[in-house]
């Protein structure tokens, strides 16, 4: 009886441990540096690409097995290109790995120089939620003049970004 009694206590012992741990009140938790939000539409983003990933994923292997096709004719881009028929989902995931590589250098650059502004931090949003829309758009009905325009304007706002960064580092003394 005292050796549950006991069992019981460090019982409560251990879960007040974790919540103290991993639920402490709201006001004890430190709110986000702002030269850290910048790292949150870059995680966004990255989610995005793994969205596509699995998506790629599924199609490829969906493919391949309907279609009874070895994995070895396809060893090649050029074999992929020749035999695939569904190729939307690994089009858009190279393509994630174009323009949006400034977009994590620059998320990055702005960290580190700590020159993110709540105009920057607007603007990498949007250019993530235009990135998806473009997602969207090559995904499912593929209209190339709308996806031509989700990329025209995820670019530019990338563009301004850039050019903001730019002057703001050229601009700023240390």
């Amino acid at each position: 009886s005292s050796n549950s009694s006991r069992e019981r206590t460090c019982g409560r012992q251990r879960l007040h441990v974790a919540l103290c741990l991993f639920a402490r009140p709201h006001h004890e938790v430190e709110p986000m540096l702002a030269e850290h939000a910048i790292f949150v539409p870059a995680i966004a983003m990255t989610l995005l690409i793994a969205i596509v990933w699995v998506r790629l994923y599924q199609e490829r292997i969906g493919e391949l097995r309907s279609r009874r096709i070895h994995p070895q004719q396809i060893a090649t881009s050029r074999a992929m290109a020749e035999t695939m028929q569904n190729v939307k989902a690994s089009d858009h995931f190279r393509n994630l790995f174009e323009v949006p590589v400034l977009f994590y250098v620059l998320c990055g650059f702005l960290a580190i120089t700590k020159l993110t502004t709540p105009l920057l931090l607007a603007c990498a949003w949007g250019f993530v939620l235009l990135r998806a829309y473009h997602a969207y758009i090559h995904l499912t009905h593929n209209k190339v003049i709308r996806r031509f325009q989700a990329y025209v304007a995820s670019t530019t706002v990338l563009w301004v970004m850039w050019a903001i960064f730019a002057v703001r580092l050229l601009t700023t003394s240390s």
